[in-house]
């Protein structure tokens, strides 16, 4: 089989891969993003007609592309079994396959990161088995974890870690060791705990370093390993995937609502509106040096969309966005990738036309590491850590207070912090203790200094370090 007829699509905002093949004058897209061009460009390219859309499971993370790219290509949606939905599609059963040119598509019914998770084996044309497409049942170095689905269905995440353990053992770890795995997500998805960076392997390196495919290990031990340390998902996880079940609104729309530059005057009076938020989408030196008041903080420059559904709890909130110039199109289309297709517009000229039509500008006080480091800080100093548990866990200022970022939705900030007392608040780079701090300024905290740059800095300095993984000043 040539090398490639699998092309793997990755996209680093959602850590998630998306597949095309092809062969002979036909192609197959597997979890596709929401936008369609990526593979309609790819098809006419090449040549070839998009025959089917294969879907893994209900992604809860993003949604999925599959009911506009059907409507544009008259491909047949395929889920596995028990995939129940509102719109139509091809139900298969397991093992069925399906022909792509001189290519075999062979259904692994594979339950456990959810009821109709389903691996996708690919056969050459010799009917040699060549790769799995995983979804999220088999990532690299992790597997899916098994509590997305527990509302749904009144299964607990042990049941649901049961199959995984079934599945895992009965159809994919069988398979020949040369068989390639490409699955739907890498380091950085909430989909799982430890994913690795690297976006494939082999199978047969993943049974020798994958700790989920140890041959030796119980199924008890592996529900207790599957389901140690989860924390809850995103709120807006069950939004999607019932959008994905369910359907939505057309891509296309929501593109072109949210492309409608706004003058100052239309902007303030829409920003003006309690039911509208101002979305701040710059990086963060530029949000901190200068921002609309009232503006929560999100930058395109990191992991935005997954961050905009953990912080934002309306799935249908409307939104006026604040973007640097040219980078408008891709503002909205991120959010339309986890289904916040209502945006009503961005400011035209950015913060640059609203300054020049009179607007005032906040400034949340910030440092550089290395700057708050100088300090020579001591215990008095109160520090908020917006870490995830687990990053604190390991490694932490002394007496910092933890205050998770992924919880803010639903923290009672007075009950941790006064708005009297000075505080410092850092993350690992800058980027949630931004975020963290455009959101404590909207709710009135003022006395915060910012601290901007990497914590191993911190924990490489002489600074009080409490955790598993104290200062290595001394060990260097």
């Amino acid at each position: 089989m040539k090398s490639n007829s699998v092309e793997q699509i990755y996209t680093s905002c959602l850590a998630q891969g998306s597949y095309f093949i092809e062969s002979d004058g036909e192609a197959a897209v597997i979890d596709p993003l929401r936008e369609t061009y990526p593979y309609l460009k790819r098809a006419k390219e090449k040549g070839v007609k998009i025959k089917y859309i294969f879907e893994t499971h209900f992604h809860a993370d993003f949604v999925s592309g599959h009911l506009d790219l059907a409507k544009e290509t008259g491909a047949t949606i395929i889920y596995g079994p028990k995939a129940n939905t509102d719109f139509q599609k091809h139900e298969a059963y397991d093992g069925e396959e399906f022909k792509v040119g001189k290519l075999t598509f062979r259904v692994l019914h594979t339950p456990g990161h959810t009821p109709e998770s389903t691996t996708y084996l690919l056969l050459d044309e010799d009917g040699k088995e060549h790769s799995i497409f995983t979804g999220d049942t088999l990532f690299i170095g992790d597997v899916g974890r098994p509590d997305l689905a527990q509302k749904a269905t009144n299964l607990t995440q042990e049941d649901l870690a049961g199959w995984l353990f079934d599945s895992l053992r009965n159809k994919i770890m069988p398979l020949p060791d040369h068989v390639v795995v490409y699955p739907a997500h890498g380091a950085g998805s909430a989909c799982g705990k430890n994913m690795s960076s690297d976006t494939w392997d082999l199978l047969g390196n993943q049974k020798k370093t994958n700790y989920a495919l140890r041959p030796d290990m119980s199924k008890e031990e592996f529900i207790d390993e599957v389901t140690a340390g989860l924390m809850p998902p995103p709120q807006y996880f069950s939004k999607n995937a019932k959008l994905n079940k369910k359907g939505y609104g057309s891509f296309s729309s929501a593109m072109e609502q949210g492309l409608k530059g706004l003058s100052v005057e239309e902007f303030n009076a829409l920003r003006e509106d309690p039911s509208v938020l101002t979305l701040d989408v710059r990086d963060r030196w530029s949000f901190v040096n200068g921002f609309i008041p009232g503006s929560l903080f999100i930058g395109l420059d990191g992991s935005f969309a997954p961050w905009v559904g953990a912080l934002i709890s309306d799935i249908n909130q409307k939104i006026i966005l604040v973007v640097d110039q040219g980078k408008e199109e891709e503002a909205v289309r991120r959010l339309a990738r986890v289904g916040y297709d209502n945006a009503l517009g961005y400011l035209k000229g950015s913060v640059e036309s609203w300054t020049k039509g009179g607007g005032k500008l906040n400034v949340i006080k910030t440092q550089k590491v290395e700057d708050f480091i100088a300090q020579s800080p001591d215990a008095a100093t109160k520090v908020i850590d917006v870490r995830k548990p687990s990053e604190h866990e390991n490694a932490h200022l002394e007496d910092a207070i933890l205050m998770p970022l992924d919880y803010f939705l639903t923290t009672d900030y007075g009950k941790q912090i006064d708005k009297d007392s000075n505080y410092f608040i850092h993350c690992r780079s800058g980027f949630r203790s931004t975020i963290a701090a455009s959101i404590l300024a909207k709710e009135g905290y003022q006395n915060l200094t910012n601290i901007i740059g990497s914590f191993d800095a911190i924990k490489h300095s002489s600074l009080p370090i409490e955790g598993a993984c104290p200062s290595l000043v001394d060990a260097e």
